[in-house]
Formats: C-alpha cells, structure tokens, sequence
C-alpha cells in the first residue's frame, strides 16, 4: 500500500507539473495577441487625432474667423462663418465644428441649421475650451452639454496680435470604433486618468471608475460635467488578482449578470493621459491546464496498470512452484489481490477527465468510464452493448463516423488520433479527439480496442475566436491605407486640373474674337494636361510598387521649361519674377519625366504662394543646378519670402502638415517620397537675407 501511496503523489505530482507548464504556455500566448490587439487599437485612436487635429488650426487662420471674434454682432459675419464651417465639417467628416469666444459663447457652428444648434451655447468651462484658452491645445472626450451625445473634441486657440481672441474646436464621434470594439469577442476597455471609463466593449462598463474617486475627482467631473450629470460615477464590479507574469492581471467581471474571469493587459497612452487594456477569457487557459492534468494521468494510469499486470504475472509464475499444498491459500490471497488491483483501476478510470471506450472486435461497447459518460450525455446501461451506429453518433456526420469505424476495427486507424465531432444527448454538439489502441489480453491475444475520447471542444471555439479578431484587424489596415493613397491623389491632380480650367478659359475667350492659332494652342495644353492627369494617377500607383518608373534620360532645363510654361497663369496672377542658373554643359539624368516635373511644380508653386503679400522688387525666385563631386545633379529653388518658423521646421515633410488654410499638407511629403525612389534626397534650409531654400540630388545618367 505504501508504493501505491507513493505512486499516487508521484502522479499527482507529474500532473501538477504538467498542468503549471501549460498554464504558462497558454497564458504567454494569450499575452501577445492581446499586445498585437492593444497596439492595433492605439494605432486607430492616433489616427483618428491625427486625422482632426489640424483642422482647428487651419480654421483658426482665417481672416473672416478672427474679422467674427473683433465684430461679434455682425450677421453678415457670422452667417458667412457658419456656412464656411459648414462645408469644412462636412468635407472632413467631423460631428461639429464651432467658434468660441474668449468667454466661451459659441458665436458660429456648422450645426446652425439644426435644433440642436452649438450657437448661442456656452461652453467655458469645458477642459478643451480651459486649455485652448490658455494657449494650449485642449484634448477630450466627454458627452456633449447640448446634445447629449459623446465624442472627442480637440480646440486650439485663435491667436490675433500675439493675444489669445478665441477658440474653435471639432467634435469627432467615435461610433465606429465603439461599433467595432462591441462586435470584438474579446473585451477592450479605454479610460481616463481618473480611471473613468468612457470607451468599453459593454455599454454597461461606460461611465464608470475603476477605484472611488476622490472628492476633488468629484468636484472636477461636477464642475465640466465630463461624463453627464449622474453623479457619483458607480464603480465597475470587478476584482483584480496578481496573474502569472509581471505586468499581467486576472480580473473578475460582470458580464450580463454572470461573472467572468478574464486576462488582462494595459497599454497606457501617455499623449492623452488614457489607458488601453484588452481583455481575454482565462477559461481557455484553464482548459489547457486542464487537458495537460488529463494527459498525464492518462499517461500514469496507462503505465500503472502496465506495471501491475506486469507484477501480477510474474507472481502468478512464482505461485505455479510452491508446494501444492499451499496451492488453496494462495489461490485465495490471489485472488483477494485482483480485487485489489481491479479496483483500484477502476477507481483511477472513474477518476480520469479522459473518456475510456472499450469494443471487442465486433465493435459491441463493452466498457465505458465516467468521463466517457459526461462527455456524451448518456449512462453506461445506455452505451453497454450497443453497436455501431452508436446513439451518440452526429447525424450529419454518420457516413464519416461509419468510415473511421470500419478503419478502426480493421486496425487501420491513425495512430495520431483523429478529430470527430458527436451529438450529446441534449442536443449540442461536442468536438473530441479519439485515440485507439489494441485490447490484449493476458494471454497475448487482442480482444477488442481501447479508445481514449478527449474533449476539445473549448479549444476550437478558442482558435475560431482568434482567427476572427485576425480577419477584423487586417481590414482596419486595409482601410487606413485606402484614405492615404486617396489624399494622395487628390493632391496631385489638383494642379493639372487647375491649369486644364486655365486654358479652358483662354479658349473659350480666343474662340470668340481671338486667333485661330493662340485657340488651337489653349486647346493643346488642354489635351496636354489630360494626358498629365492621366500620367500623375499612373505614377502615383508605381509609388506602392516601387522599381516600376518608366525611367528615360531628361535634361532638367528642358524639364523646367514645360513647367514654367503651365505656370504662366500664376506668374501673370502673382506677379513674380523667375531667374535661371543653368551651366550649358549639364548632363541629363535618368528619371521619370511626370513625377520630376510634379516636384518642380510643387516648389515652384510652394515658393509663389510664399511671395504673396511682398513689394514688386521682391518677388523674385532663383533656380540653379550644379554637378557635385559625389556623382549627383543639385537644382536649387531659392525664393525671398518670409521663410520658416523655427517650430515648423521639424514637421516641413510630415504628411497632413500645412500652414495654409487651403492646404492638405501633401505636396512636400510627395516630392520628397518622388526623389527618394529616384535615389535622391529632398532637404530645406534657410536663405541668408530672408526666405526658403528648397534642394534635391539625382544621379546622374551612366
């Protein structure tokens, strides 16, 4: 008794062991796809940010915006502000745009036409408007104060003179991120500093603290009526327990009435004072720790019961040469002793989370355990005896469950095991993996088969839940590439598109009294843009598959020459004058005609727009090109205008950066991705005596 003992720790010992290891195993898997889904989820939120966050600024600059803010009760003002801000906030999609005063009443909104209008409304002690006031700015998401409705709101100041006169804001819903965070199987959770949480998976987890605030928390939440007038928040039901890893944590939630034990994971957002955590269920992992412990006893026992079969026979021949007079006395301790072991094997048996199916060779059931039993639905009287097909067999499935049948009663069933779904006897389904084995018996002779039936049904709900979050991440990746390429094309074609309107009005005015040859010639440099247009949208596709410009050898003056020849318009508009440093013995340079020309446009046009507003004499812009010992062509495109301010220099040729209220922040960020995939390099740098100097390399043609 003492080795069975000894066995029994022995075996509990091995299991816990096995259990421990696939605990963490599962646990650190779970780990990284909930820091893969983390990262996703804050990669959207700075998206979104960033999408909006220039919008206040550019609005902010405009002249009829701050003309509002000194002559507060002019209609004529304010009807021109409010239809303005209209069609901004409906060109970039945003819930509300609104201008403030520095008293907080909202003076012009593009929700003026509706009944919940922003104007009129006083918003001063909103934590947006308090930091843009202070010249900062204002970042927040809160429930609306006149419509009730949650949303991010980003402000930035209106600065006139040096002083602060007002603020605009833009109010961004969020619906679909939260649409989507509430189809997520797994639970994702966004709070604030405070620890309030006002994004979340379940709606009922909104607007609640994770810990009881404190009375200034209160006040302040009182005060802004950040999250509506409910006041005190309630607190979440959960409980957080240590987890296995640092970092790691095991909360107990509420979840439509039942509680739910979950893995979780922080990600902070330090840029908006908020924190990200996602969720996973822990039952998977308490499956794989589970299966590991059914494993291993199976295991045990399997060897177990070899060891004593094993001692059993060898007694037996021991007992065969004692005296015959002893013969009775022994046949009767034997026999005790079988009982013994027979019952001790089945009470391991019964004890297994393994099924245990035995079928002589006919394929009648001859034993079942209880985990056998659990795992069907049906008793042992209603599986004993029974053959094939058994009652537990799928019905959609009976031609396959006859086919691994006869394969196993034949003896070829795979020795892997295989994957068979049953219907239990209460209507669902179960998902099992059978492995099967010979039946011999003590005389060496096979008997029947020994099959164990495991239980993996959670297991494959858990991988069908993960390659549904997979599928779901992959089209928000698909999306935001879609926006890029699509900002990107409406930038570039906007100057073909502007010179073909040019020239289609110089037509139209020479097909009435002028020239018949000034007329063909506007209608060629109509046709001569088309064929540009069509050239830009076919070069810009090449930028996402790079190594396909179609390269020809150029000489950059001839280049130069077609661009100033489109920008007659804007140089007679603007007036400006144009001076060109070019050496006569300048080697051409391989390159793509469209995309090189597009650069030169963009400077020039960059360098036009920067001369406006300057004395006649000034408005002067200096091209020059140069070979330099490391190989590449240098061109220069030098203006005098009032240059760059030290706090925009950094961000020159971010994407979506612009200081223009017109702009979309595109044309530098082109240009330098064009001399990039040419080999070059775009760089700016300050012009001694005032302006802006623009300079980009290309190899020289070999």
């Amino acid at each position: 008794m003492l080795g069975v003992a000894l066995l029994l720790l022995l075996a509990v010992a091995l299991a816990g062991l096995a259990g421990a290891w696939a605990e963490r195993r599962a646990t650190a898997e779970r780990r990284a796809v909930l820091q893969s889904a983390l990262e996703t989820h804050a990669q959207w939120l700075r998206g979104v940010t960033g999408q909006y966050a220039a919008l206040p600024t550019v609005v902010g600059q405009q002249a009829d915006v701050v003309a509002l803010l000194k002559q507060p009760e002019s209609l004529d003002h304010r009807q021109r502000i409010n239809r303005y801000l209209e069609a901004i906030s409906l060109k970039a999609g945003s819930t509300a745009l609104y201008v403030m005063d520095r008293q907080g009443q909202t003076l012009a909104a593009s929700n003026w036409r509706t009944a919940d209008s922003f104007v009129g409304q006083v918003y001063a002690r909103r934590p947006y408007f308090v930091e843009a006031l202070a010249g900062h700015t204002g970042l927040f998401y809160g429930i609306g104060l006149t419509t009730s409705k949650p949303g991010l709101f980003i402000a930035e100041p209106i600065v006139d003179g040096g002083r602060v006169v007002g603020v605009v804001a833009v109010k961004v819903a969020l619906d679909a991120l939260a649409a989507s965070w509430a189809r997520s199987p797994e639970p994702v959770v966004l709070r604030d500093q405070r620890g309030v949480t006002f994004l979340a998976s379940h709606p009922e987890w909104r607007y609640r603290s994770t810990r009881p605030l404190t009375s200034l928390e209160q006040t302040w939440l009182a005060d802004s009526q950040a999250y509506g007038a409910q006041l005190p928040l309630p607190v979440l039901p959960w409980h957080t327990v240590p987890g296995l890893h640092t970092g790691d944590q095991l909360l107990d939630m509420q979840v439509q009435g039942t509680t739910t034990r979950y893995l979780a994971l922080d990600l902070p957002l330090p840029d908006y004072g908020w924190t990200l955590t996602a969720m996973s269920e822990h039952a998977g992992i308490v499956q794989a720790r589970e299966q590991a412990w059914a494993t291993t006893a199976l295991l045990l026992a399997l060897l177990t019961t070899g060891t004593l079969y094993w001692r059993l026979r060898e007694r037996r021949y021991a007992e065969q040469q004692q005296a015959r007079v002893d013969l009775e006395q022994r046949v009767a301790d034997r026999t005790r002793e079988l009982q013994e072991a027979h019952a001790f094997r089945h009470a391991m048996e019964e004890s297994l989370l393994v099924g245990m199916r035995a079928r002589d060779l006919d394929g009648r059931i001859i034993y079942v355990n209880r985990a056998l039993c659990r795992i069907t639905g049906f008793d042992a009287d209603e599986l004993l005896g029974c053959l094939p097909p058994y009652p537990y067999w799928h019905p959609s499935d009976m031609e396959r469950h006859w086919s691994e049948s006869k394969a196993t009663l034949s003896g070829q069933a795979e020795p892997t095991g295989f994957e068979s779904r049953l219907r239990h006897k209460h209507g669902h389904d179960v998902i099992t993996m059978i492995y099967t084995a010979p039946l011999i018996d003590a005389n060496g002779v096979q008997r029947g088969w020994m099959s164990s039936v495991v239980d993996i049904t959670a297991q494959r709900q858990t991988e069908a839940t993960q390659r549904a979050q997979e599928v779901q991440l992959q089209r928000a990746a698909r999306l935001a590439g879609l926006g890029e390429m699509a900002s990107t094309l409406a930038h570039e074609l906007n100057q073909p598109l502007m010179a073909m309107s040019n020239f289609a009005a110089a037509a139209t005015a020479l097909a009435q009294s002028g020239p018949q040859e000034m007329l063909l010639a506007s209608l060629h440099d109509i046709q001569e843009q088309a064929h540009r247009a069509s050239d830009i949208v076919r070069r810009i596709r090449g930028l996402v598959r790079p190594g396909r410009h179609p390269r020809e050898t150029l000489q950059i003056a001839d280049v130069l020459q077609r661009v100033l020849h489109w920008l007659q318009p804007e140089l007679q508009a603007r007036p400006a004058r144009v001076i060109s440093h070019w050496p006569d013995d300048l080697p051409g340079v391989s390159a793509d005609r469209v995309l090189i020309e597009q650069v030169l446009m963009n400077l020039l046009l960059n360098a036009l727009q920067a001369l406006e507003g300057l004395p006649t004499e000034r408005r002067l812009i200096e091209l020059s090109g140069e070979v330099q010992a490391d190989g590449h062509l240098h061109v220069r495109v030098a203006d005098r205008g009032p240059g760059v301010r030290p706090e925009h220099a950094p961000h020159l040729f971010d994407a979506f950066f612009t200081t223009r209220h017109d702009g979309l922040g595109l044309g530098l960020n082109i240009c330098r991705s064009i001399i990039e995939s040419h080999g070059g390099a775009l760089v700016w740098q300050a012009r001694e005596g005032g302006g802006a100097v623009f300079e980009f390399n290309l190899p020289l043609q070999r």
